[in-house]
């Protein structure tokens, strides 16, 4: 791992996650009601969890606004929540204020060009494989696995071995 990714990494304190791409795979599934429905991974929300746990705050802006997500959110403990945004820069700095960290402490995982300001601001710029290739240009850090498949956790196991907080959540979580 590339030791400046590894420095940016060290000074992150807030996650900021886009969904369609990165929380879900971006499908979007209807029922036969017409009703949108969404698939999440459980070690994306164990992640969510174990950040929290050890100071790691977790942040969502996302393009649309649905009642699925809104629940996941909420079931994940998640108070920084911005749904419907498709001019999601101001609404980073808003919770960067908010939570008390600079865009520098700050990282923001996308995938698609509605993410590329944010990314550009963001302290560590992270996306899934799948990502559009400006997206993955922007990145200072890629996943191995794609959205919706554990992507979030795995970026989320990047961030606590840089500030060296994996033994920490282990002893939480593991005894």
């Amino acid at each position: 791992m590339d030791d400046g990714v590894m420095a940016l990494a060290s000074k992150i304190r807030l996650l900021v996650l886009d969904v369609d791409g990165v929380l879900t795979d971006g499908g979007l599934y209807y029922d036969a009601d017409g009703l949108v429905m969404k698939r999440f991974n459980v070690q994306d929300g164990f992640g969510i969890k174990l950040a929290q746990s050890v100071g790691l705050e977790i942040g969502v802006i996302t393009g649309l606004d649905q009642k699925p997500v809104a629940k996941r959110i909420r079931e994940l403990g998640i108070v920084h929540y911005y749904p419907g945004n498709h001019k999601k820069l101001p609404h980073f700095l808003e919770m960067c204020e908010k939570a008390g960290v600079s865009p520098g402490e700050a990282a923001f995982m996308g995938d698609d060009w509605i993410d590329l300001a944010v990314m550009r601001e963001a302290g560590l710029a992270m996306c899934v494989p799948n990502a559009q290739p400006e997206v993955l240009d922007a990145a200072d850090w890629v996943s191995t696995r794609p959205g919706g498949h554990g992507a979030v956790r795995e970026a989320i196991s990047f961030i606590m071995q840089a500030r060296g907080l994996t033994e920490d959540a282990l002893k939480q979580w593991a005894e």
